[in-house]
């Protein structure tokens, strides 16, 4: 009887499940009395097309309302339009069907794109009608559920649920769009959208982006050498943004009114926020983001009033939904103050110093947030002006929720378990549970959490078998190390692909350094102007470990990561020979001039003002100094971190004579929605690492 190695399994698991993410409720909307909750999940965890469901809160049963499959829908994506694919591209789609959706006021109804096609539901009873636009893009329904808003090629389209569709803002300028965000707008700024509703359903505020200043760069398939190379606009840090503005329509007469603000002193439109009871809100920030402005706009003149400025001398971060309001119309804005990020309601601080606040989850009465006072945990709270907060979870983990009414959706994904679950609680009590159908990894992760050298530098060490061993183990390095994303985190189901690694034998180490999330704005700033002190923090993490754990054999250390992990893990090789001996370098960064305006210029600076900032945190003038192996991987298809990054690097080693591997994946994006690619990935960088360190597992 053959019998099947579950390591040799799990990197087709991995491919098919999408990293475990399949089969898990998300994207959750609840309705304002809590009587319902609308949820987005696959049908298995190996099920790539994602459906509408309903949880009724009262009886604690789960309705499914839409399933793509009931309408001829094929999970190929060749009828998503170039703004839906560059959508996904942006928020890291992995699921196909019905990946997003909006609701009115009550949630009552729901409105949703599938390939183009814009279909209504009626999520009392489950009726599901397709309207019949030419396809549309990112629709979304009034607040009174009367009118669905939505783009066809760039132009801002409004119809009534049972009338006729009418344009509502167009340009001729095939460069100008309106109601879409623009390309740093949603990879950095975290704005998805271009176009909001007021509370009344009466006007809509749409951004209008001009592209035409934005250089144009081609991505070409080179395994069709017939087929044209895709046009982009890509903001290249020192160059031209795209012209952002934004206008208010009276969806009854048409009529449009600009909204005005000093644009040439802030030309990022940041967030935009149009609650019940206030004005139109805009954050927007100036191109260097050492100042940003809260405007209060009055959208019958256009006027705009500053209620609130941030300075700071690196940059002014921007949590995600925030600012937002009360629903007494107080503003509610999420700000750096003694060295975290703070709750301010009005002008009042509704949180401590050491609470560290990451994102503004949802407002009523209060305020529901997450936050952290230990940076590897992230927990939901509530706070209110003149209370202290409450924290709403307790089991160490990550937790985030969705809110409405006395509800609140809760997921948690904590040391208990490797797969999150999903609670809905009532007035704090739980009343129900999500189903999860996500598949359970053949690996199971068992991470020692460590804080190590004089930074306390959070950390997981990953063993073979979970156990301390009696030889030493060659060490893998496997961070991400960069902003806007933290690698440690409390819970298991971070390390299953770094546990398979520890099974083939390695003693795997995952470290967060300086500028990763989750530790206040003095921890970030210590990458202003210096993204070195990344490998800096490796090293140092690596040589502690080594203290504590003498079985690391340091002779034997090798790194791998992707986007800024593998610009992190090119350096390595390149900077450090003597700590690192080999490294799997994917998507890296290798010229930080090829990289976007508005991440590249918040920490780096301009280009042009600060030349020698680039030089050194840039990487190809360091190719002749390779002298341990490397292994660089890119997709040809990558609008985000594009391929001309690894050939430069490469043609830089090839021509000091520095021998590297180097693998180029057509068609493959910055993200892997490939199963066959996924898979092998995971395979050729384990093989490249055995040869590198010249090792066989036991």
């Amino acid at each position: 009887m053959t019998t099947v190695d579950p390591l040799d399994d799990y990197p087709r698991q991995a491919a098919r499940t999408r990293n475990f993410s399949l089969g898990v409720p998300r994207s959750f909307i609840v309705a304002p009395d809590g009587s319902r909750v609308v949820f987005l999940r696959t049908r298995a965890g190996d099920d790539p097309v994602s459906c509408l469901w309903v949880l009724d809160v009262g009886t604690g049963a789960e309705r499914l309302v839409f399933d793509p499959r009931s309408h001829a829908y094929e999970e190929d994506g060749s009828a998503l339009s170039p703004a839906e694919r560059t959508r996904r591209e942006r928020v890291r789609e992995q699921a196909g069907g019905v990946v997003a959706y909006a609701t009115d006021r009550e949630v009552r109804r729901a409105v949703f794109g599938l390939g183009g096609r814009l279909f209504l539901a009626n999520l009392a009873d489950g009726e599901v009608r397709e309207l019949h636009p030419p396809p549309v893009d990112d629709p979304r329904l009034d607040p009174t559920g009367t009118r669905v808003a939505y783009v066809i090629g760039g132009c801002l389209h409004v119809m009534e649920i049972d009338g006729v569709n009418r344009v509502l803002a167009a340009d001729d300028e095939p460069d100008v769009s309106w109601g879409l965000p623009e390309f740093v707008a949603a990879e950095e700024m975290g704005r998805h959208r271009g176009h909001w509703w007021s509370p009344e359903g009466t006007h809509i505020a749409a951004a209008r982006v001009d592209e035409r200043p934005v250089g144009v760069w081609h991505i070409g398939d080179p395994t069709d050498p017939a087929a044209e190379p895709r046009a982009v606009r890509y903001p290249a840090a020192g160059t031209e943004n795209a012209a952002v503005t934004l206008s208010v329509f009276d969806v009854a007469t048409g009529d449009r009114m600009d909204i005005e603000w000093d644009w040439a002193a802030f030309p990022y439109l940041a967030r935009v926020d149009w609650s019940e009871s206030a004005p139109l809100t805009l954050l927007v920030q100036s191109r260097d983001q050492q100042v940003a402005r809260v405007l209060e706009a009055d959208h019958q003149s256009g006027k705009t009033a500053v209620v609130r400025e941030v300075a700071d001398p690196a940059w002014v971060d921007l949590p995600p939904d925030s600012p937002t309001r009360l629903s007494d119309g107080r503003l509610v804005h999420v700000v750096t103050a003694d060295g975290a990020g703070r709750v301010l309601i009005g002008d009042e601080l509704a949180t401590p110093p050491g609470l560290h606040v990451r994102q503004v989850l949802g407002t009523r009465d209060d305020v529901v947030f997450t936050a952290s006072e230990e940076p590897t945990e992230v927990h939901v709270w509530r706070g209110a002006p003149g209370q202290p907060p409450e924290r709403l979870t307790d089991q160490p983990g990550v937790h985030a929720a969705a809110v409405g009414g006395d509800v609140l959706v809760v997921t948690s994904t904590t040391e208990e378990d490797v797969l999150p679950r999903t609670e809905v609680r009532r007035g704090g009590r739980p009343v129900a549970a999500l189903e999860r159908l996500a598949e359970r990894p053949v690996v199971d992760p068992r991470p020692v959490f460590v804080s190590l050298g004089p930074r306390d530098l959070r950390g997981a060490l990953l063993l073979p078998g979970g156990r301390e061993p009696g030889d030493p183990l060659p060490v893998l390095l496997d961070p991400y190390g960069g902003p806007g994303w933290q690698r440690v985190v409390r819970t298991p189901a971070a390390y299953v692909t770094s546990q398979w690694f520890a099974e083939h034998g390695f003693a795997v180490l995952v470290v967060d350094g300086r500028g990763t999330p989750g530790r206040g704005a003095a921890w970030d700033r210590e990458m202003f102007r210096d993204f070195t002190v990344a490998l800096d923090d490796q090293v140092d993490a690596l040589h502690a470990a080594a203290e504590r754990f003498g079985f690391l054999d340091l002779s034997r250390v090798a790194i791998r990561g992707w986007s800024f992990g593998g610009y992190l893990a090119a350096m390595a090789v390149l900077r450090r020979p003597d700590v690192f001996h080999a490294a799997v370098a994917g998507a890296p960064v290798t010229d930080l001039r090829l990289y976007d305006t508005h991440y590249t210029e918040r920490y780096l600076g301009h280009p042009g003002e600060e030349p020698e900032v680039y030089r050194r945190n840039s990487l190809i003038e360091d190719a002749p100094k390779l002298e341990r192996p490397l292994m660089l991987i890119h997709g040809l298809a990558d609008d985000n971190v594009v391929v001309a990054h690894t050939l430069s690097l490469s043609a830089a080693l090839f021509e000091a004579g520095r021998r590297h591997e180097l693998l180029l994946l057509p068609n493959l994006t910055h993200l892997s929605r490939s199963e066959a690619v996924t898979e092998n990935l995971l395979r050729l960088q384990l093989d490249f690492l055995r040869r590198a360190l010249s090792f066989e597992p036991d």
